[in-house]
């Protein structure tokens, strides 16, 4: 089995697993039959430029590089259905609450996300700072950032 085969059974595994570390996609490739150590998966991962994305199950995994914009944003949603359960405009700025130890994962997925109207975060433990780009109304942003949220809970 040349390198080939073995970056080519990443791309697929990548393409149909949620695997987040280099270990995982070791095991999956002995799981396929090729016997590879980790400091070649290493190097196949960055050879592939493969980037890591945040999967629906709020894991960050590999993705092919190239990855979407609405897989970014498909990763938005489901943080914020998952971690937000409070929204509220305040000058330039959009308070988000969480559960408590939640707002940090909840602010890495806005920030990773390229959100237009987004200038950056500020996390602490259940609560987050999300900062408006000049010319983006925070009570426009708040409102977008809410129909992420399920029924009733912001």
């Amino acid at each position: 089995m040349n390198r080939r085969e073995r970056q080519s059974a990443i791309l697929e595994l990548v393409r149909e697993r949620a695997l987040s570390t280099q270990a995982e996609v070791a095991a999956a490739l002995k799981e396929s039959g090729f016997d590879v150590v980790q400091t070649t998966v290493s190097r196949d991962i960055a050879d592939l430029g493969l980037v890591k994305v945040r999967a629906p199950s709020g894991r960050l995994v590999y993705a092919p590089p190239g990855t979407t914009d609405t897989d970014r944003l498909r990763a938005l949603v489901a943080a914020m259905r998952r971690y937000a359960i409070g929204l509220e405009a305040a000058g330039s700025l959009v308070v988000i609450t969480t559960p408590s130890g939640y707002a940090n994962a909840l602010a890495q997925a806005i920030d990773e996300s390229g959100h237009a109207g987004i200038a950056g975060t500020v996390a602490g433990d259940n609560t987050i700072l999300v900062v408006a780009r000049d010319g983006t109304p925070a009570a426009v942003l708040r409102e977008e950032l809410a129909g992420h949220v399920l029924e009733g809970a912001a």
